[in-house]
């Protein structure tokens, strides 16, 4: 894997039928030690959310989790905020 920085993601669902309205958003900062983070935000629409730090050894691992993550997401119908 190339790329080391990707930007923030930002995914969104909606189902009125279920009054669901979520978010789900994922981030990858560098550490002070040479590692990366993986900073996860999710919660209700409108709220705060809850927050989630998990540390990686290097940049490699740090992303290969937030695909992960992204990629599970998007399973379960998360969605990009504003596509249908």
């Amino acid at each position: 894997m190339e790329k080391e920085e990707t930007g923030p993601v930002h995914l969104h669902r909606i189902d009125p039928s279920q009054n669901m309205r979520r978010f789900y958003s994922l981030a990858i900062h560098p550490t002070l030690f040479g590692g990366a983070s993986v900073i996860r935000n999710w919660g209700r629409i409108g709220t705060n959310g809850q927050s989630m730090v998990e540390t990686f050894d290097s940049g490699e691992d740090a992303l290969s989790a937030s695909t992960r993550l992204e990629r599970s997401k998007r399973r379960r119908g998360y969605r990009d905020p504003g596509e249908v």
